[in-house]
């Protein structure tokens, strides 16, 4: 069974000060984009293949999912989403990839795992 990771891309994106908020969704289309080997690889202590899902909102909403990234435009509010996911991940394994602390309640709630934003991207 392939465990589903959901990562919040606002929370992985904001975690390294690279000049992200000038280009919101360019931002988040990199990250789409470093995400895909993510998805035969697997993360540490989760093998692949894994299904991945990156959570978007805001101005990186619409942007277009890739092979092996799926891309969920949250229609209000992304952590909504996130919790929405995890908790519709049907008994299967489920990773969540965040720092932000509520988020990490709400989900483990519902029974996921949580990650931070390093497991994803170099500080």
């Amino acid at each position: 069974m392939r465990t589903l990771v959901v990562v919040d891309a606002a929370n992985v994106v904001g975690s390294v000060p690279d000049g992200w908020w000038k280009d919101r969704r360019g931002a988040a289309e990199r990250l789409r984009d470093a995400l895909v080997p993510y998805t035969e690889e697997g993360l540490p202590g989760v093998p692949g293949p894994v299904d991945l899902v990156l959570v978007v909102e805001g101005a990186a909403r619409g942007i277009e999912s890739v092979p092996g990234v799926a891309v969920d435009s949250a229609p209000a509010v992304g952590d909504d989403r996130i919790v929405e996911l995890a908790a519709g991940a049907a008994g299967r394994p489920c990773v969540v990839v965040t720092a932000d602390r509520e988020l990490r309640r709400r989900v483990g709630e519902v029974g996921a795992q949580c990650v931070g934003p390093r497991t994803v991207r170099a500080p």
